[in-house]
């Protein structure tokens, strides 16, 4: 099936790009959770549409990816949320939740889309993610999640 990708997808393509996919893999998981869009004639016309909007808010350059990833790893990202006995949180820590704490802790603005968590965060203490800016350059994070 051909579809047109309306957000990026690790190992497929990123937004604005026409990819050929197995027909279930875009029935059951890119069409309903909007990452993408059946390709038409006519949906041909939001494809430059979308690759515009992309160029806007993507970073343009490797310098900048690396101005960035700087600015990423010299911030003290401190998370706090509700948890029970144990450090064991309500929940977990959400890619939007590393995204605002990070905003809040004085770092640059970044997509939550673009925030990796190798496995969910589930328990309070130090964890690792790393957040991809440029298909070349990614950022490690460190998050301290403490008890709110």
């Amino acid at each position: 099936m051909k579809i047109i990708l309306t957000h990026e997808v690790s190992g497929l393509g990123a937004a604005g790009d026409v990819v050929d996919v197995k027909d279930g893999y875009a029935r059951n998981y890119l069409i309903p959770r909007k990452f993408a869009i059946r390709w038409t004639k006519g949906g041909e016309k939001d494809v430059e549409q979308i690759r515009r909007a992309r160029k806007i808010h993507e970073i343009q350059t490797i310098e900048q990816a690396n101005q960035v990833k700087g600015q990423l790893e010299a911030v003290k990202v401190r998370l706090a949320v509700r948890s029970g006995d144990a450090g064991r949180l309500f929940g977990s820590v959400t890619p939007a939740d590393i995204a605002s704490a990070i905003k809040a802790s004085g770092g640059p603005e970044v997509d939550k889309r673009r925030i990796e968590l190798t496995a969910p965060i589930k328990t309070l203490g130090a964890h690792e993610t790393s957040v991809r800016l440029h298909p070349e350059v990614a950022a490690k994070v460190n998050i301290e999640v403490v008890a709110a």
